[in-house]
């Protein structure tokens, strides 16, 4: 089954990400992003992280997309209005680019659900003249 069939989890996800200077080297095309996710069970019944799903878009308009089990080597189950934070990064070749994506969730019962990702930006910080 697509996972974009999938019925919507009771999942909330929230993300904020900011720029790593130390960790890019503009003149090689290299920008690395951190990223800190909080993922909220807003529904009545456990559910855990199955898989991810992320599309990565430079401003070149290059697409990476990246899945796998879990996030941060972890399938965390969440209970009824139970959080669940954790941070990763990403790398583009451009100073700005968006992420999006989504989450599938299983329920106690064994049925599976999609959470979405909003769009954020990835985007050095603007300087002002």
């Amino acid at each position: 089954m697509n996972d974009l069939y999938l019925p919507l989890a009771p999942i909330h996800v929230d993300v904020e990400s900011h720029y790593l200077p130390e960790q890019s080297i503009p003149m090689q095309h290299r920008y690395t992003f951190a990223y800190q996710v909080t993922i909220v069970n807003t529904g009545n019944t456990a559910m855990t992280l199955r898989r991810r799903y992320w599309k990565i878009t430079d401003d070149n308009q290059k697409v990476d997309v990246v899945e796998g089990v879990g996030v941060v080597g972890q399938q965390p189950t969440l209970t009824a209005n139970e959080a669940f934070i954790y941070a990763s990064g990403a790398q583009i070749t451009t100073p700005y680019g968006q992420m999006e994506g989504y989450y599938v969730f299983e329920d106690e019962q064994g049925h599976a659900y999609r959470a979405p990702i909003a769009p954020f930006l990835l985007s050095i910080p603007r300087t002002l003249h």
